[in-house]
Formats: structure tokens, sequence, C-alpha cells
């Protein structure tokens, strides 16, 4: 049984604001369950390899080009046989780098585009949410709590509104639930 969601989002500093909001994101989630969300570091510092090993959901956001840490990240976690899900930000112009890591990627998994932050954030939100809801036991739902992340899950797949974003974690952290 778990009591947090561990989410690593590896992303270069030129998608700051979709990090952001997907920092954000996870507190809008109906759960009693807290998050970890862990972060690509800078360039000069170090990735956390357990958090890249261990997370429950690992969430690829590529922009105009690959940049570090993020190919190390892919690399960990595939040779530990995990499979991040990979995202692209359509409708920028991207580098022959990251071009060619669309297709390196795109061997193993399909990659799921999206156009601005607010797409992604629905998109993340639906994977989120499925992996909560494919674990009800692990996380040791109630029955309660479960129909309430079902009937959320379907009113996301309803709505198309932008949600009113503040800002974001900013940095990996910790978000505890309203519970704790």
């Amino acid at each position: 049984m778990a009591d947090q969601v561990l989410l690593y989002i590896s992303a270069a500093a030129d998608l700051q604001h979709e990090r952001d909001i997907l920092g954000q994101a996870v507190t809008e989630i109906p759960t009693s369950l807290g998050w970890r969300v862990v972060l690509s570091p800078g360039s000069n510092d170090v990735v956390d390899l357990d958090a890249v090993l261990n997370a429950g959901v690992h969430l690829l956001l590529l922009g105009g080009d690959i940049r570090a840490p993020v190919g190390l990240e892919w690399t960990v976690a595939r040779r530990a046989s995990r499979m991040p899900l990979p995202f692209y930000k359509t409708g920028i112009l991207q580098t022959s780098a990251a071009r060619s890591f669309i297709r390196d990627v795109a061997i193993e998994t399909t990659w799921q585009p999206f156009s601005d932050g607010e797409d992604l954030r629905r998109k993340a939100l639906r994977v989120l949410v499925d992996h909560i809801l494919q674990r009800v036991v692990y996380y040791a739902l109630s029955l309660e709590e479960t129909e309430r992340l079902q009937i959320w899950r379907a009113d996301l797949d309803k709505s198309s509104a932008p949600s009113e974003t503040h800002g974001g974690t900013g940095e990996s952290s910790v978000i505890l639930s309203r519970d704790h």
C-alpha cells in the first residue's frame, strides 16, 4: 500500500511553463493520495536516478530540442524496463537532434502530441487518474474515493474549458493530500 504517487517529469528548461502546469495539475485530482513530483534537473545538477527508476508515472516532454539530461533519463528508464510516456509539442521548429530522438523513441512507443500547456494538462491528468484507477488496491483507495475519481475522470473527458493556473511547483516537490 502506498499513500503517495511519484511523478517524474523529464523536460528541458525550454518547457518550464509546461513543467509548472503539470506540477500544479496534480493538485486538481480529487484523491487522498499525496504526490511527489520530481523534475529533470538543470544541466549542471544530478539526475535523481532513484526517482526515475521508481516513478509511478514518468512523463517525457519534448519541445524544440533534446537537451540534457532528458536523453539520460529516457535511457536509464528503458534499461530498467520502464516506459516513460512521451509527449511532444507541436507547432514549433525542432532541431535535427529532436527529430532524431522522436524517431528513436517511436521505435519503442507512441508519441502523444500536445499543442499548448492546457492540452498537455488535460492529457496528463487523464494518464495520472488512469494510473491511480488501475491500482486502487495498491493505493488502498476506498470505494467512495474510487467512484469519485471515476466520475472526475469522465467529467475531464467532457470538459474542454481551460483551468486557471497560478504557477507551478517550480522545482521538484512533495504535495501532501488534504488529509495530511
